[in-house]
């Protein structure tokens, strides 16, 4: 008897945003924490501290979105060089596509006569469409798009450079250092797990893993605003 209520989850839709999300808030939070750890163990004051922080914030979010755009438009633009290439040979030599097609399906276990079959079905109803996918691994899920990944990493970034920024406006001065450190890796452990529960991947290790990085990152900062400090 066949489940008409099969519902099946998955989240490869997720990954284009989740990853520049992911990333924007980890960096967010750990750099700008770091940078204000740094400076409060240099025997600053909180303005500076503030004034590190927030500017720390925004040379981030825009260093962030920057970045992902370029690298995502690098991206789509080697997959639009491609769909073109392959658009191109469709034109030039359509039985030489029309095998490579029918081969890869043979590669993944289907019989020549079936494959032959559904490579024919499949290059009368969207030739480029059927290559794009299986010969080329593309699809609108995977896709590409600069825009996307830049404003999610900027406003990510400045989510997660405000955690720290909060923290420190509400603690004693003598207490920033202590304080600030102590909440970010609160909520990288926070970020970790729900960057791992929408994506579908182990909790305990995501977070594990960005709590670590984001201790290391404020202690090597910390010890440079201190002996900065010192020497001062």
């Amino acid at each position: 008897m066949t489940n008409q209520n099969h519902d099946e989850v998955h989240f490869v839709e997720r990954t284009g945003w989740l990853r520049a999300a992911v990333l924007g808030a980890n960096d967010g939070l750990i750099s700008t924490a770091s940078l204000m750890v740094g400076v409060a163990a240099s025997s600053a004051g909180t303005a500076q501290i503030l004034l590190a922080g927030i500017a720390g914030l925004g040379a981030g979010a825009m260093s962030m979105a920057a970045g992902e755009y370029v690298s995502v438009s690098s991206q789509a633009d080697s997959e639009r060089a491609d769909l073109k290439r392959e658009a191109r040979a469709l034109k030039d030599h359509p039985e030489a596509e029309l095998e490579e097609l029918t081969m890869i399906y043979v590669d993944r276990g289907v019989s020549p006569a079936t494959a032959r079959e559904v490579a024919e079905q499949l290059t009368a109803n969207d030739a480029l469409a059927a290559h794009s996918r299986d010969e080329l691994g593309l699809s609108d899920a995977m896709s590409a798009n600069p825009l996307q990944a830049a404003v999610a990493s900027a406003l990510a970034f400045g989510a997660g450079a405000a955690i720290p920024l909060v923290v420190a406006v509400f603690s004693p001065p003598t207490a920033i250092v202590y304080a600030v450190s102590a909440v970010t890796l609160v909520f990288l452990a926070v970020l970790g797990a729900l960057g791992a529960i929408a994506g579908g991947a182990p909790v305990a290790r995501a977070a594990v893993r960005v709590v670590f990085w984001g201790a290391i990152a404020m202690a090597m900062t910390g010890l440079i605003g201190r002996l900065a400090g010192t020497v001062v």
